[in-house]
């Protein structure tokens, strides 16, 4: 799965940390799920996509 959780991220100012403990995970889940080495739920996309203002379309994308 491709996302632009850390492009997002980035130009939001938001450390892996800060948005980890927002949405209560830990900052290296943050940092598989932006390498794309780790498959969030949706539930945790969601309150990502929430987080950073986003929808799941504008986050995450599946490569075919």
């Amino acid at each position: 799965m491709k996302n632009n959780v850390k492009i997002t991220r980035v130009k939001m100012g938001i450390t892996q940390q800060q948005l980890s403990q927002r949405i209560g995970v830990t900052r290296q889940t943050i940092g598989l799920i932006e390498k794309g080495e780790y498959n969030p739920s949706l539930q945790l996309c969601v309150s990502i996509a929430k987080e950073l203002n986003k929808t799941l379309d504008e986050l995450f994308w599946e490569v075919e």
